[in-house]
């Protein structure tokens, strides 16, 4: 079971590849870690269900689109998620970024930082976000709850991509570039995810 000294580590030596500028929309998400003595966990939230919003639904990290009043894509993703979650990161270490998404699917391309916050704190979720809930590392690494899911692409047909069981029945999974997202980050700290990756 990795500790948050595996990521501490890998994310310290970690040169993160950027994405160039394009066409699509600068984009930002906050992954936090929570240092609990028995297990690491990870914040997640499941975003409102509302017409015409493409993550309608979905679990993902806090975070959005980079605005005009953000210095850069880091300011981003903690303004989001003070936002969206009521969790100010000023206090949290800093970990480090991973390497940049695009979305293949959706015209977005995302920067993903990390920090670790000791300190529990309560989460406000806003209208955006429908529950937000800490996630033990240990059930993202569980053979289990790893599946293989029709999901849309692009409109028009459905492909099968890994997936992540984290909330049981009848609940979203998570996949698509949150699933990217967590996938490098347990590879950087030497702990592949049992599930084959995926592109979104």
């Amino acid at each position: 079971m990795p500790t948050i000294d595996d990521f501490r580590t890998a994310l310290a030596s970690h040169p993160p590849r950027l994405a160039t500028r394009t066409e699509k929309t600068p984009a930002a998400v906050a992954i936090i870690f929570h240092d609990r003595a028995d297990e690491s966990h990870l914040l997640f939230i499941e975003r409102t269900r509302q017409e015409g919003d493409p993550w309608s639904g979905h679990i993902a990290f806090p975070g959005g689109r980079l605005e005009e009043e953000d210095a850069d894509l880091r300011a981003a993703a903690e303004r989001e998620t003070m936002e969206e979650v009521g969790l100010c990161l000023d206090a949290a270490e800093y970990l480090g970024r991973l390497d940049d998404l695009t979305g293949s699917t959706l015209p977005v391309q995302v920067a993903g930082f990390a920090y670790c916050v000791e300190e529990f704190a309560a989460l406000a979720p806003n209208g955006e976000v429908q529950e937000a809930f800490w996630v033990p590392i240990g059930h993202l690494l569980d053979p289990e709850r790893h599946l293989e899911k029709q999901f849309p692409f692009r409109g028009l047909e459905n492909r099968i991509l890994p997936a992540i069981d984290i909330l049981g029945p009848d609940r979203p999974v998570l996949w698509g570039i949150t699933y990217r997202f967590v996938s490098q980050l347990f590879a950087l700290a030497g702990y592949p995810l049992p599930g084959a990756g995926g592109e979104l």
